[in-house]
């Protein structure tokens, strides 16, 4: 069974950050998104969110590598 599309608004709540902060990573593509329907609301696919948020830690890692 194909998991549930999240709103902007329920993938900000996952995250724990702001709906602005959450469509700002939308528009930059650091989160793969697409728009839908006649008002263009954004959709998330859930292993589209979880494959960001490796990749962040990921990001971190390699950063916090890079200082010591």
């Amino acid at each position: 069974m194909r998991p549930k599309l999240l709103t902007m608004e329920e993938a900000a709540d996952l995250l724990n950050v702001s709906a602005s902060q959450m469509y700002a990573l939308l528009r930059r593509g650091e989160i793969r998104a697409f728009q839908l329907g006649g008002r263009g609301q954004w959709r998330i696919d859930p292993p589209d969110l979880d494959a960001y948020i490796e990749e962040s830690k990921q990001r971190t890692a390699a950063e916090l590598h890079v200082m010591d």
